[in-house]
C-alpha cells in the first residue's frame, strides 16, 4: 500500500469518526419524567421534554436532566427557642415537586439548599412565637404555615411545596424528665380518681342490692303473714261453723278443754291460766253427768216434805 492510499485511508477514518461523533451530538433521548435544558451558544434555547430530540451540533448543549418527579428531602435536626426560651432540636421533612425546570435551573443555584435554609428560618420564626406547649400540640398548625410559607417563597424558583411534615420535637432532656414525671402523676391522679369512682360505684350498687333485698324479703314475710292470717281466720272460721253446725252443749266443751290442758301446760312460760265463767259452769255440768243421780226418796228427805 503506497503512502498515498495510507492517507486516503486515515482521512476516511477520521471523517466517519467526525461523523459519528457529530450524530451523537446531535441525537438526544430524553426519560420520561424528566426535561432538559438546551442552550444555544451559551443562551437559554428551550425545554426539551420526554423523547427523542435533535441538537445541533457543536453550538446547541444539553445541561443536566432535571427531575420533575416529587421529591423528599429530611433535613437535620435544628436547634430552635421557643418563646419561654427552651431550646427544642426539630427535624422536618419537605416533599416538593419541580413544575418549572428554567426556573428552577436560573433563579436559584440550588433550590434544594435554598428550601432547607427558608425551612429553618421559617421554623425559628413560628417556634419562637409558641412556648413549648403549644409547640408540642400544635404540629399541624406549624406544617401549615411552613408549608404556605415555602409555596409562596419557592413558586418563582419554579419549585412547588407539596407538603412539610415535623418528623420529631425534642426538648431538653431536663424537661422531658419532668414531662414524664408530671405525666406520671397525671396518670397516678386519674388512677386513682377511678378506683375511687370504681369504689364508691360498687359501694352504691352494694347498698342499693341490699335495700332492694331487705324491701322484697320485707314484702314476702308481710305477704306470707297475710296469707297465713288469712288461713288461720279460715280454719277457725270452718271450725267455727262446725261447732255451730254440730249445735255442742257444755258438756262437750268442758271436756274438750280437758284434752287441751297438757298443752296449755307445755312450756316454760305457762304459769297462770285463766278460766272463763262459761267453762267453770260447764264442768260443773259435766261432774254432775259423772255423778250418780239421787233417789226421789232422798231428795224429798233433804228438802222435806211437801208443804
Amino acid at each position: 500500500m503506497s503512502e498515498g492510499q495510507v492517507g486516503t485511508l486515515v482521512v476516511a477514518v477520521i471523517v466517519v469518526l467526525f461523523v459519528l461523533i457529530t450524530l451523537a451530538k446531535a441525537v438526544r433521548i430524553v426519560p420520561q419524567a424528566n426535561a432538559g435544558l438546551v442552550e444555544r451558544l451559551g443562551r437559554y434555547h428551550r425545554t426539551l421534554n420526554a423523547g427523542l430530540s435533535l441538537l445541533v451540533p457543536y453550538v446547541d448543549r444539553l445541561r443536566p436532566l432535571v427531575d420533575l418527579r416529587e421529591q423528599v428531602v429530611s433535613f437535620p435536626p435544628q436547634p430552635v427557642i421557643t418563646e419561654d426560651n427552651l431550646v427544642v432540636s426539630i427535624d422536618s421533612v419537605i416533599y416538593f415537586q419541580v413544575t418549572d425546570p428554567k426556573a428552577a435551573t436560573y433563579e436559584i443555584a440550588n433550590f434544594i439548599s435554598g428550601i432547607e435554609q427558608l425551612t429553618v428560618t421559617t421554623l425559628r420564626n413560628v417556634i419562637g412565637s409558641m412556648d413549648l406547649e403549644k409547640t408540642l400540640t400544635s404540629r399541624e398548625e406549624i406544617n401549615n404555615v411552613l408549608r404556605g410559607v415555602l409555596d409562596e417563597a419557592t413558586g418563582k424558583w419554579g419549585v412547588r411545596v407539596n407538603r412539610v411534615e415535623l418528623k420529631a420535637i425534642d426538648p431538653p432532656a431536663s424537661v422531658q424528665d419532668a414531662m414524664e414525671k408530671q405525666m406520671r402523676a397525671e396518670r397516678d391522679k386519674r388512677a386513682a380518681i377511678l378506683t375511687a369512682e370504681g369504689f364508691k360505684q360498687s359501694q352504691i350498687l352494694t347498698a342499693e342490692g341490699e335495700k332492694q333485698s331487705e324491701i322484697l324479703r320485707a314484702q314476702g314475710e308481710a305477704q306470707a303473714q297475710v296469707l297465713r292470717a288469712e288461713g288461720e281466720a279460715k280454719a277457725i272460721q270452718q271450725v267455727v261453723d262446725a261447732i255451730h253446725a254440730a249445735d255442742p252443749d257444755s258438756k262437750v266443751l268442758a271436756y274438750q278443754y280437758l284434752q287441751s290442758l297438757p298443752e296449755l301446760a307445755r312450756g316454760d312460760a305457762n304459769k297462770v291460766w285463766i278460766i272463763p265463767a262459761e267453762l267453770s259452769r260447764a264442768m260443773e255440768g259435766l261432774s254432775s253427768a259423772f255423778l250418780p243421780r239421787p233417789e226421789p226418796e232422798q231428795v224429798r228427805r233433804v228438802t222435806g216434805p211437801e208443804q
